[in-house]
C-alpha cells in the first residue's frame, strides 16, 4: 500500500496562510482521485478538496475562494494552499489518495 505523509500544518494567526503538503511513496498522484479532508474536535472528518485525475477540483462551500489544491505528478506530491484562514479552520487535516491515508497534520488558527 502507497503511504501517505502530510507536512505543513502549524499556527498561524486569522487571516494567515498555510501550504499543505502530501507526498506519495508510489506513483500514484494524477492516477486516482485526491483530496483533502479534516477533522476538528468533536466533529465528524469533512471533505475539503477534492481533485480528478483529469483535474477536475470540488470544494467544500466553506473554504471556496480561499483552499486551493493541486498537485506534482513527477514530484508525487499534493498540495493545499489554504489563504484567509479563520478560527473555524482549525483542524487535523489529512491527505487522501485512492485508498491510502495519511497520518494528518494539525493546522491550528488563532491569535
Amino acid at each position: 500500500q502507497v503511504q501517505l505523509v502530510e507536512s505543513g500544518g502549524g499556527l498561524v494567526q486569522p487571516g494567515g496562510s498555510l501550504r499543505l503538503s502530501c507526498a506519495a511513496s508510489g506513483r500514484i498522484v494524477g492516477i486516482y482521485t485526491m483530496g483533502w479532508y479534516r477533522q476538528a474536535p468533536g466533529k465528524q472528518r469533512e471533505m475539503v478538496a477534492t481533485m480528478t485525475s483529469r483535474g477536475s477540483t470540488t470544494y467544500a462551500d466553506s473554504v471556496k475562494g480561499r483552499f486551493t489544491i493541486s498537485r506534482d505528478n513527477a514530484k508525487n506530491t499534493v498540495f493545499l494552499q489554504m489563504n484567509s484562514l479563520q478560527p473555524e479552520d482549525t483542524a487535523v487535516y489529512y491527505c487522501n489518495i485512492h485508498v491510502s491515508w495519511g497520518q494528518g497534520t494539525q493546522v491550528t488558527v488563532s491569535s
